[in-house]
Parts: C-alpha cells; sequence; structure tokens
C-alpha cells in the first residue's frame, strides 16, 4: 500500500511539473496547449485585418473579429502565412489548433467590435460562394461556415440601422450568412448590450472561476458607468445634431473589459479618442470608456494605433504593462500615437509593446521603432495564469504553420 502512495505521489508530482513546464514555453518548441484555470488571447496575424482568440479559465471560447480584407496594396502588410489561403481559411487553420485540447472545437462566442472589412470580412469577385449559395466566405462568413458558433454578438442586430442603414456590401454579406446560419444552424444572435456582464460568461464551469467577468463597456455612444448595469448616452440626439457631424462606424464600436483574478484586460475595437479640428468634443469616445474602465494590466490599441487614438488621457488612465498591436496597415501606429504610448510624463515605469507585423516603411518613419517594440513579428498570445495574478507574453511565429515559440516575456505580476 505504501509502495502505491509513494507511486502515486510520484505520479502526481512529475504530472504537475510537466504541466508546469508545458505552460512556460520554451523558445524554439511549438506552444504549449491550453489548460484549465489558464486564460489565454492570441491576436492572431494574417496581415488581412483584426482577429483575436480567447480561450476563458473553463475552456470557454470566444472569438473576437474575423477581418479580411478584400484587396491588397503596397501599404499592407504581407499576408501571413502566406497569400495560398484567405485569411479566413487560415483563421479557421490556427483556431482548430489552438483548440486542439477540445474533442469537437467550436466557438461559444463570437463578438463584432463593428462592421469593417478589416474586422468582419469584406467579400470580393474572388470570395466563393457559402456551401448554400447564400453568401460569399470571406472572414467571419468562412469561420462560421468551418466551425460552429453558440452566440454571435454585434452592435446592429436586428435592424443594423444606427446611425444610419447599413447598406455597404460587407454588412450586406455578413447579414444573409446571419439569416442563414439562424435558420439553418440555430445560431444564436445578439446586440452586444453596454452595461451588462452576463451576456458573455463562462458556459461549461463559471462555478469554479468566481473571479472571471467579462463587461460590455460601450457601443453606439452608451456607455457603462461603472455602477452595476446602468449606462449613460454620450451621443447627442441624432435628430437634433446635423448630419455631417453624425457618428462614423468606428465610433460606434464595441468595448469590453475583461477581468480574471487581478488580471484586467481591456479591448475598444476602433473607437476615436483625437477628433479633428472642429469636431465636437464628444468624437472623443475613449475618454468616457477609459473613465469607467481604469487602469488594466493589459490592452489592445485602438484602431489598430492609427492617428485618431491614445489620447493622452485614455493612455494615461488604463497605464497597462503590455500593449499589443494588430497590424495590417504602414500608419499602424502613427509618429503621434508611438509617442504617447512611450511617454513616462503621460505614466511612468516600464511598458512593452507587442506589433504583429510591423510594416517596413513605419520602421523607416518612426525611428527606433523596431528596436523599441518588444516583439515586432507574429502572433501575441498572453496567457494568463490560473488565478490571474501573473501572466506572460508568447510569440508564436506567424510565416508557417510550425506554431513555434519565438520569444517569452514575463512574467507579469498583475496589482
Amino acid at each position: 500500500m505504501k509502495m502505491k502512495m509513494r507511486l502515486f505521489l510520484s505520479f502526481a508530482m512529475w504530472t504537475t511539473l510537466t504541466l508546469a513546464a508545458r505552460a512556460d514555453d520554451a523558445v524554439g518548441s511549438s506552444i504549449s496547449p491550453w489548460q484549465p484555470g489558464m486564460l489565454d488571447i492570441h491576436q492572431i496575424s494574417t496581415g488581412r485585418g483584426n482577429a483575436g482568440l480567447y480561450i476563458f479559465p473553463d475552456g470557454t471560447t470566444l472569438l473576437v473579429d474575423a477581418g479580411e480584407l478584400p484587396t491588397k496594396t503596397a501599404k499592407h502588410t504581407p499576408d501571413r502565412p502566406d497569400s495560398s489561403l484567405s485569411g479566413g481559411q487560415w483563421l479557421v487553420r490556427y483556431i482548430r489548433h489552438a483548440l486542439a485540447h477540445d474533442p469537437e472545437p467550436a466557438l461559444d462566442y463570437v463578438l463584432l467590435t463593428h462592421f469593417h472589412d478589416d474586422h468582419m470580412g469584406g467579400p470580393s469577385d474572388k470570395s466563393p460562394a457559402s456551401s448554400s449559395g447564400t453568401y460569399k466566405l470571406t472572414g467571419v462568413t468562412q469561420v462560421g461556415e468551418s466551425l460552429k458558433i453558440g452566440k454571435l454578438l454585434d452592435r446592429g442586430w436586428p435592424d443594423y440601422d444606427y446611425p444610419k442603414p447599413l447598406e455597404d456590401a460587407a454588412t450586406q454579406n455578413y447579414r444573409q450568412f446571419v439569416k442563414w446560419q439562424i435558420e439553418h444552424n440555430a445560431l444564436k444572435v445578439e446586440r452586444f448590450t453596454p452595461g451588462r456582464n452576463d451576456q458573455i460568461v463562462l458556459c461549461r464551469d463559471a462555478k469554479k472561476y468566481p473571479q472571471f467577468e467579462f463587461r460590455n463597456v460601450g457601443a453606439n455612444g452608451e456607455i457603462w458607468t461603472g455602477e452595476e448595469t446602468s449606462t449613460q448616452q454620450h451621443f447627442p440626439d441624432l435628430a437634433a445634431t446635423p448630419r455631417n457631424l453624425w457618428p462614423h462606424e468606428n465610433m460606434c464600436s464595441t468595448s469590453f473589459r475583461l477581468r480574471y483574478g487581478k488580471f484586467d484586460y481591456f479591448n475598444g475595437g476602433d473607437i476615436p479618442g483625437v477628433h479633428p479640428a472642429g469636431r465636437p468634443a464628444w468624437h472623443d469616445v475613449e475618454t468616457p470608456v477609459a473613465k469607467v474602465v481604469g487602469a488594466v494590466e493589459a490592452a489592445i490599441l485602438d484602431h489598430h494605433g492609427y492617428v485618431d487614438t491614445q489620447n493622452e488621457f485614455f493612455v494615461g488612465t488604463l497605464r497597462p504593462r503590455v500593449w499589443t498591436l494588430s497590424v495590417w496597415d504602414r500608419y499602424h501606429p502613427t509618429p503621434g500615437v508611438w509617442q504617447r504610448l512611450q511617454s513616462a510624463q503621460i505614466y511612468p515605469g516600464p511598458r512593452d509593446v507587442f506589433a504583429t507585423d510591423l510594416h517596413p516603411e513605419n520602421a523607416e518613419e518612426i525611428a527606433g521603432i523596431d528596436r523599441q517594440l518588444a516583439s515586432h513579428a507574429g502572433h501575441i498570445v498572453l496567457r494568463v495564469a490560473p488565478g490571474g495574478d501573473s501572466f506572460r507574453v508568447v510569440i508564436v511565429d506567424d510565416r508557417s504553420e510550425s506554431h513555434r515559440v519565438t520569444k517569452v516575456f514575463g512574467p507579469y505580476a498583475c496589482h
């Protein structure tokens, strides 16, 4: 009996050490699989748009955006791993690998931050038709054709008419996809509602992780107040607003805060915070959002770090230890944004910025950015330790499907 007990304890210790070693992720080896208790946030590099895969502590899965630009020019970054497959196809393959621990990989939730090609997929003449022939496969529609989706959330359901009817080709294609999936695959669709913390929840073992919360912060100018589920309207009544000042699509983006123990993460889609001269102050969406989000451990740059984002108040209020940047254009980020991110006057202390694929022309325009970035190429994976007291950043090769770890940073302590 004592021998059996010693063998059992030895096996348990070996298993614990093995799992811990796998979770550390060694450079040169394939990234280790997700394990229960961990929170993984994958910023996937395709060169075609934004896509983030989240694996929650109990295994619940969320895809935030599935972008695919219909056309590419020299100002865009290269397709990753290459152009032999569409952006949506590469996303599906990446997701399947990341969810290989699940016998039947699926997405419990998909959230579209807003209706732009680089976040949802834009159809072109080259986009193949779906198996039903009712919509084209690009970005999120390709993902939904290949993987089962439990619930889909966006800012427009069911009317898609704010601030005006959305009639562009990408949104129309997406709506045809949604309609077909509801009728034939029992897809659940909901309008993303600011203030709520019950639209995206742990759906496999919630009781085991009471320290996890997904809080809807904003959408369509409606912003959480920070108190229970109450909200306030940041945009004025459109009936009394000149049409040329109406909110544009980026301003209407969804935003959310994810919390796991001491770890806080923010995603604001493409919300702007630096409005052009002559525009009203309410065109700044970052400031009211930052007031309720507060300090976080990590955040993705709003609007890919473009010129109209990351205002001083927003940067100084969130003050994350880690910024991630989804790049597909030579202006991601712009010089002013980069200066604010690096400014110790805006907030003191160290900070690391990780980009999926720095454009060569941007490296020339912003002197030293290629050296100052913690990493400027690859999939970016935030791996939060069980309980949420610390996290690492794992960079994964995006030039192939080797899933090879190229760099590891951390652990970063959460506060």
